[in-house]
C-alpha cells in the first residue's frame, strides 16, 4: 500500500513540474515542448485576440484561470517548421487546418498567429467566417454594393473586421513603407491619395462604414502589392474558411431571397488574398465541421468540407491534421487543470476522464468543469 501511494504520489509530482515550460517565444517552441503550457502576455493577448480568434468557452476559461495558456503541439510546430524554410520568392503556401471538433484547430491558430506576429509578419486574420455568413442577429446591416452590381455589402462586420486588422498590426502599420500604389476615390469629395499610408486607408474604412467593404478590396489588393514588392511579409489567416463555399448563407435580401457566398462582396475579397498568385507571405486557414450546418457534418476532412469548388480554389495546399491528445498531452492538461483546480479528486479520476473524453479536448475541458 505504501509503496502504490508512493508511486502516485510521484508520478503526480513530475506531471506537476513538467505542465509548463518557460520558453515564452513561439519561434523557439520545439518537440521538447509538445504538450506543455506557456502563457501569453495580458497586453499581447488583448492585441491579437482583443476583437476575436480565441474560442468562447476557451475565453470563459482564461478568465477562470486568470492567465491565457496556449499548448505547444505538433500540428503548429510543423507548420513553423515549414514557413522557417520557405523561399518566400515563390508562390505562397496555403496549410489547412483540419481535424474533428473540439480538437483544438482555433488554438492552434492562435499559436500561429502569436508566432507571425513575433516573426514581423503583417497579420491578416478573419477569426471566424461563419460571423459573417451564418450568424444572422437582429442588427445584422446588409445593403447592395454601390461598385459592384449584384453584390452584397456587409458595412458593420467589414468595419469591425478593419478595427481588428489595424489593432493586430498597430506597430507594423507605422512603417512609412507601407504606401498604397494609386489613388482611390469614394466620392465626389472624398478620396485616398497615391502614396498615403497604408493605415490611412484602413483608418478611412473604419470612419465611414459606408466604404468598409470597398475599402478592404483596396487593402487586399495593397497587400498582395507590397508583399510582392518586399515591403512587408503576411500572413493570411481564415478561420472557418470552408463557410465561403457552403452553397448558401442566413443572409436574405428585402425580397426574401436567400444571398449565395459569391455574392457577398467580403467573399470575393478573401478568396482573391488565399490565391497562390502572389509570393513573400503565408497562408494558412481551417476547415471546421461547426462552420457549417449539421446536416453537412458527417465527415471532417477538407476534401468534403470545401466541397469542389474550395478544394480547387486552395489545390495544391498541404493539409495538417490536428488530432486528438495523446497520451502525454492528456496527462499535462490534466495536471494544468488541477494546478488551477479545474480537476480535483484522486489520481484515479483521470484515468476514467481519458476513456469518457477519447481524448477530445474540448469534451476533455467540458467533462472537468464541474468536477
Amino acid at each position: 500500500m505504501f509503496t502504490r501511494n508512493l508511486r502516485v504520489f510521484f508520478r503526480r509530482y513530475s506531471q506537476t513540474c513538467t505542465f509548463r515550460t518557460s520558453e515564452l517565444s513561439p519561434a523557439q517552441h520545439s518537440e521538447n515542448q509538445i504538450g506543455m503550457f506557456y502563457t501569453i502576455d495580458k497586453n499581447l493577448c488583448k492585441q491579437l485576440f482583443g476583437h476575436g480568434g480565441l474560442p468562447k468557452s476557451y475565453m470563459k476559461q482564461t478568465k477562470t484561470f486568470t492567465e491565457t495558456t496556449l499548448m505547444v503541439r505538433l500540428p503548429a510546430l510543423d507548420i513553423m517548421n515549414c514557413i522557417k524554410n520557405t523561399d518566400f520568392d515563390k508562390p505562397v503556401v496555403r496549410y489547412v487546418l483540419y481535424g474533428e471538433k473540439g480538437s483544438g484547430k482555433s488554438l492552434t491558430m492562435a499559436h500561429l498567429l502569436h508566432y507571425a506576429h513575433e516573426q514581423e509578419f503583417l497579420i491578416v486574420h478573419v477569426p471566424w467566417v461563419s460571423e459573417w455568413l451564418r450568424r444572422v442577429p437582429r442588427h445584422k446591416e446588409m445593403a447592395n454594393s454601390p461598385t459592384r452590381e449584384g453584390f452584397v455589402d456587409l458595412p458593420l462586420d467589414a468595419a469591425a473586421w478593419l478595427l481588428h486588422f489595424k489593432t493586430q498590426n498597430q506597430t507594423l502599420l507605422k512603417n512609412p513603407d507601407l504606401k498604397i500604389s494609386k489613388e482611390y476615390t469614394w466620392s465626389k469629395r472624398e478620396s485616398t491619395a497615391e502614396g498615403a499610408p497604408l493605415l490611412e486607408l484602413v483608418e478611412l474604412g473604419i470612419a465611414r462604414v459606408k466604404y468598409a467593404c470597398d475599402v478592404i478590396d483596396a487593402l487586399v489588393y495593397e497587400i498582395k502589392l507590397l508583399s510582392n514588392n518586399k515591403r512587408c511579409k503576411t500572413f493570411v489567416a481564415i478561420d472557418g474558411f470552408n463557410t465561403f463555399f457552403y452553397p448558401l448563407t442566413r443572409l436574405r435580401t428585402p425580397t426574401k431571397r436567400t444571398v449565395a457566398p459569391e455574392e457577398v462582396s467580403l467573399t470575393t475579397s478573401f478568396l482573391t488574398l488565399t490565391k497562390n498568385d502572389w509570393t513573400n507571405g503565408v497562408v494558412v486557414v481551417t476547415a471546421d465541421q461547426l462552420a457549417v450546418p449539421e446536416d453537412h457534418q458527417e465527415s471532417y476532412l477538407p476534401k468534403y468540407l470545401l466541397y469542389k469548388k474550395g478544394f480547387e480554389h486552395l489545390d495544391p495546399f498541404v493539409p495538417i491534421e490536428v488530432g486528438r491528445y495523446s497520451e502525454r498531452e492528456f496527462l499535462t492538461c490534466a495536471s494544468y487543470y488541477r494546478d488551477r483546480l479545474w480537476l480535483r479528486g484522486p489520481s484515479e479520476l483521470e484515468d476514467e476522464l481519458k476513456f469518457t473524453s477519447a481524448c477530445n479536448p474540448y469534451k476533455f475541458m467540458e467533462l472537468c468543469a464541474p468536477l
